[in-house]
């Protein structure tokens, strides 16, 4: 089977809650691991090595992680803080979690490095940008007052807009013929500078926001700004994104015979 990492979201410290008090803790979103297991797919979260200190470090690093793993999911949640992109926070709710930004961005530097395949999912998508350079926008809706609602806590995975797919892209590939799609949305920041060897695969429509993004380089890494996992299955007014996970996971393929150690 393919052994894929989904990287963790992160509830830190908080002597304020009633369980795990004070303590971090780590997870992954049961849609997306339940996306990827559709198919013969192990899904393992991997947990940052960083931040202990009742232990000795760990000598668990991401590059084993990466060693003993076919591929790598970014998963969405909170905001990435503008200061991983040479920004302050506009409003102290925008600053987002370092800490996860530099656990991901490292997670991902990491699984380029052996030419393992990374998809990233809505923030993962954000990540993916920020790692190669770029930079985004803080708040859709103060700084780009045309866009549509591109996050509504109100109907949640429920909100949606229509996706055209740029012509001749490897996104259009996958699609043979498509052109639009509908796509769910449930963010407020997005890809504002492209990063480094990026390519635009996908656009809002119409506001024409970045909605995929792919890097030209050697190994496979590509993002979407919506969330796959949360279409509902069966519902064909949506994209059918199972060509998405199955391309990810002919890339992971190569990699599964290879010897894993950690």
């Amino acid at each position: 089977m393919i052994r894929i990492g989904i990287s963790a979201s992160f509830f830190h410290a908080d002597d304020t809650r009633p369980i795990f008090k004070g303590m971090t803790l780590q997870y992954i979103e049961q849609n997306l691991a339940h996306w990827l297991m559709q198919r013969d797919v192990l899904t393992f979260m991997i947990p940052s090595p960083d931040g202990g200190t009742r232990r000795a470090a760990s000598r668990v690093t991401l590059d084993a992680y990466a060693s003993a793993l076919d591929g790598l999911v970014l998963m969405g949640g909170s905001d990435v803080c503008p200061e991983s992109y040479g920004e302050r926070a506009l409003r102290p709710e925008w600053n987002g979690d370092r800490v996860r930004d530099d656990y991901e961005i490292g997670l991902h530097r990491a699984f380029v490095a052996q030419g393992k395949p990374v998809l990233g999912v809505c923030r993962g998508a954000q990540v993916v940008n920020v790692a190669h350079g770029g930079t985004l926008w803080q708040d859709i809706g103060s700084q780009l007052p045309h866009a549509l609602n591109h996050r509504d806590w109100a109907i949640y995975a429920q909100n949606c807009h229509a996706t055209s797919i740029v012509p001749g892209s490897g996104l259009a590939r996958l699609y043979p013929g498509t052109t639009l799609v509908k796509t769910n949305s449930v963010h407020h920041q997005a890809v504002r500078d492209l990063g480094r060897d990026l390519v635009v695969e996908a656009w809002s429509e119409p506001d024409r926001l970045v909605e995929a993004i792919r890097w030209t380089g050697p190994s496979y890494v590509f993002a979407v700004q919506w969330h796959p996992e949360f279409h509902p299955p069966g519902d064909d007014s949506f994209i059918d994104d199972t060509p998405i996970l199955d391309d990810f996971l002919a890339a992971a393929s190569v990699h599964k015979d290879a010897e894993y150690a950690l």
